[in-house]
């Protein structure tokens, strides 16, 4: 797994997971089981969560590189 978390993060996630499961299904899960619901939503859901965000980051980056070309080719001087 890429991502790590720390502890206080890390049970912020499990708690609400467990808060999840109980309110969906009226089941209360322990820690364990809500650790693993966690680890499998790391290791096999996250990525495709990341990657749309590393998606909507490059076409911020690319939308600014375009207004400054624009920017810079609107300082050009004709020339005579």
């Amino acid at each position: 797994m890429f991502i790590q978390f720390p502890l206080e993060k890390r049970r912020v996630m499990i708690e609400r997971i467990q808060e999840y499961v109980y309110q969906e299904n009226g089941e209360r899960i322990g820690e364990i089981a809500a650790e693993n619901h966690l680890q499998f939503i790391l290791e096999n859901i996250a990525p495709f969560i990341y990657n749309e965000g590393i998606k909507d980051a490059k076409t911020v980056i690319e939308d600014r590189i375009g207004n400054i070309e624009e920017d810079l080719y609107s300082l050009e001087r004709p020339i005579k």
